[in-house]
């Protein structure tokens, strides 16, 4: 196994460690996809995760797939058997209340005011608290059992009944995972907003135990991430709240590879590149794109530059959250090695930067024609001596003052958003 590969797989581990079962499987499809893995070695880990969730029928068509056999074992029917009971006993103590909550008419006459649903539930309809705890186990079992839209649902529905704190928190964190797993990207947004703001607002054992809650739900946003348009946007706002960036930097340095990808690949954040590169000096952990800015920002290494970009390839190709901005990571990255090179260069000869942008001659110099006119870059190309002419063009201090200013907005909103949910916190707390 080749090492830019093995730290692929070795990070998809360390992911795992902070993600739901059910959210893993998703992970373990790609690299099946990607045959990163045997085959064989991908479906027992698949059967391995399914045995500890209640998709057994599931996990008895890969098996029977894998071992090439009609039957399963008989632990493994036996399990289903025991699931199956239990899907009984649970939809019969939920009955009332899902019935309730199927009909949209009676569910148009709850409020926003949970003690007055609670009242009108029990007085209307017969159900009560016992129906209200039996509709979060009914839910998470089928949570359990693959069913995320009936979950979702359920779980949505009684977070505006329940009035239990710490199971209210566990059904955002299901309802979270559901939306996620049936890809429901604006749902997955809202619902992270509101556990951010839950585990900021939670009162904790030790402040060991809120730094693993932030570390559990940066892992689990990767998701939005990567999925939602403005994803590349939320990633760096949340990453460089410096109680989040703590959060990383003790538990989960492996993260940074997303938020410089995320950095990399969004034009607009460009200011916080310096801001990264300076964690980034700080940190023993690497992959092939944290050193590719180490090595193009720090030791102006073009060389050791291009080849940590190929073998970013390798990691975005094989990366389940990176592997759809690859093309949009190459291009950013070829423009940073272009406008780093320009800068302390004044005459660049095409042939040397194409080698070092990993394209022919012609490519490049197309390339470098295009970037010219699209950026106003103060440059000249000579295709006779096939070299591109820099001119000094110093900046303004209109320009550098809208350079310094670019990240104030967003730290001004992570400064007035913490303050807010501590205010919030010592409020309740006097409650």
């Amino acid at each position: 196994m080749a090492p830019v590969e093995a730290k692929t797989h070795d990070l998809t581990s360390e992911l795992g460690k902070y993600l739901d079962r059910h959210l893993v499987f998703p992970l373990l499809e790609f690299l099946q996809a990607k045959r990163v893995y045997p085959e064989n070695e991908v479906l027992e880990a698949k059967i391995a995760l399914l045995n500890k969730t209640n998709m057994l029928d599931f996990a008895a068509d890969i098996y029977k797939s894998l071992h090439n056999k009609s039957d399963v074992p008989a632990a493994m029917q036996q399990r289903r058997e025991e699931v199956i009971a239990n899907l009984t006993e649970l939809s019969v103590k939920a009955e009332k209340v899902v019935n309730f909550l199927s009909d949209p008419t009676l569910v148009k006459q709850l409020r926003s005011d949970k003690a007055f649903n609670l009242a009108f539930l029990q007085e209307s309809h017969g159900v009560g608290p016992e129906d209200i705890d039996a509709l979060f186990h009914y839910a998470k079992f089928q949570f359990e059992c693959g069913n995320y839209q009936a979950a979702g649902e359920f779980l949505s529905h009684y977070r505006g009944l329940c009035t239990n704190s710490e199971r209210g928190a566990s059904a955002l964190w299901g309802k979270f995972a559901s939306d996620i797993l049936l890809q429901q990207w604006d749902a997955a947004v809202e619902d992270l907003t509101r556990l951010k703001d839950a585990v900021e607002n939670r009162a904790y054992s030790s402040p060991l135990a809120h730094v693993h809650a932030r570390t559990w739900l940066v892992h689990w946003a990767l998701f939005v991430f990567f999925n939602h348009e403005n994803g590349r946007n939320a990633i760096i706002d949340l990453f460089f709240q410096e109680r989040y960036m703590q959060a990383i930097q003790a538990e989960a340095p492996h993260l940074l590879r997303y938020l410089a990808a995320a950095i990399i690949t969004n034009k607009r954040r460009r200011s916080m590149l310096k801001d990264l590169v300076r964690i980034l000096q700080c940190e023993t952990y690497s992959d092939p794109i944290t050193e590719f800015l180490l090595k193009l920002f720090v030791e102006y290494d073009f060389d050791g530059a291009q080849t940590k970009l190929a073998e970013c390839d390798v990691v975005l190709e094989n990366d389940f959250f990176l592997v759809g901005c690859k093309d949009e990571f190459n291009e950013n990255a070829r423009l940073f090695i272009f406008e780093t090179y320009c800068r302390i260069h004044q005459r660049i000869d095409i042939k040397m930067l194409a080698d070092k942008l990993s394209m022919d001659h012609d490519s490049a110099e197309r390339w470098i024609v295009n970037l010219i006119r699209s950026t106003k870059l103060n440059a000249k190309i000579d295709s006779e001596k096939g070299t591109v002419q820099m001119y000094d063009q110093a900046q303004s201090v209109h320009d550098m003052i809208v350079e310094k200013t670019k990240a104030l907005t967003s730290k001004t909103y992570s400064l007035s958003h913490a303050v807010l949910s501590n205010t919030q916190a010592q409020a309740g707390s006097v409650v």
